[in-house]
């Protein structure tokens, strides 16, 4: 059995760091010292430009690679001539319920009825924020020939929102998709939409190569010791996708999400590709400053001694362009 299978079923992270604190007890622990201690303001909505992309319609061409910030962890990923989502969630909360929860801080860099025709779709895990079954229905609708590819355990998820091309992978398997070849990579992350479902699907990253370019996509995750496997599985990559927010407090987030300064040394673990900042400044999930996360992980950066033009921060809607 693979060390990220649990025996009894489901799945588990591999390594000695990765125990989880997200429990009911460390929930209640948490609202408890907000009560006491509650966290610093946010600043001001006008802190998040939402700026113009810079996409291609309908495609773009063969070797020219876009990358465009919707917000969080979704992007539009234009490669080898097809165009990728990562994580899509257009809804104004991520929750089961509308209306409810996190809310939404700044509009999606796309418009959902101005994104161009999908051929890819990348899910790294199932949490609200990062799966959300209305776009899931609203994406299919628009794009019926869409393939979906997820971890394991989440097509019955798909298949009963009439998703009907799913390919399910597990972590360091392969597929192809045309010019494409994808890599589904470890994450350290769990998974559940409901207190009592928890990690019965896997979580993960991608790695998306054609013959021109290499792209990494992290997912959700805490720090964890095979970056540079990764790396030197799949790569060399030119661009990496990392998350660097929903870490304070340390002692309830750390397993899960990574630091700012974590996703730096991340970085360089996957050898110092372009770095593009995400999970931050779109919904409130945890106790830090929603504009805090990039400062941090610029001045990491630069401590780090790494080229100031390899940090790519985004704004909502920004779009990165990468010629062959």
């Amino acid at each position: 059995m693979l060390a990220h299978h649990h025996p009894g079923g489901g799945f588990r992270n591999p390594w000695p760091n990765a125990s989880i604190t997200a429990e009911l007890g460390g929930l209640l622990r948490w609202r408890l010292d907000r009560l006491r201690h509650p966290p610093p303001p946010d600043p001001d909505a006008s802190a998040f430009p939402l700026v113009l992309p810079a996409f291609h319609q309908p495609r773009a061409p063969e070797d020219l690679l876009t990358i465009t910030w919707v917000g969080h962890a979704t992007f539009l990923i234009q490669m080898g001539g097809l165009n990728l989502l990562t994580d899509p969630i257009w809804t104004n909360h991520a929750s089961p319920v509308p209306g409810v929860g996190p809310k939404r801080r700044v509009s999606p860099g796309i418009r959902f009825d101005d994104l161009p025709p999908i051929d890819l779709v990348l899910q790294s895990h199932d949490h609200y924020d990062h799966l959300d079954d209305r776009t899931v229905c609203w994406l299919e609708a628009r794009n019926p020939g869409a393939r979906w590819l997820v971890p394991l355990g989440l097509t019955a998820f798909y298949r009963r929102r009439g998703v009907h091309e799913i390919t399910e992978l597990d972590w360091w398997q392969e597929t192809s998709n045309g010019p494409l070849t994808i890599g589904c990579t470890p994450a350290q992350h769990f998974s559940g939409r409901t207190p009592w479902g928890r990690n019965r699907s896997l979580w993960c990253g991608w790695s998306v190569w054609s013959s021109a370019r290499r792209v990494f996509f992290a997912g959700d995750t805490g720090a964890h010791p095979v970056f540079g496997d990764i790396a030197q599985r799949f790569g060399p990559f030119d661009v990496a996708l990392i998350p660097i927010g929903a870490y304070d407090p340390r002692w309830f987030m750390r397993p899960v999400h990574m630091d700012p300064e974590e996703a730096v040394q991340a970085a360089r673990d996957l050898g110092a590709p372009r770095f593009i900042p995400m999970h931050w400044g779109t919904f409130k999930l945890t106790d830090e400053p929603l504009d805090e996360p990039p400062q941090r992980a610029r001045s990491a950066w630069l401590s780090s001694g790494l080229p100031l033009d390899r940090f790519c921060q985004l704004a909502h809607g920004e779009t990165f362009v990468l010629d062959v």
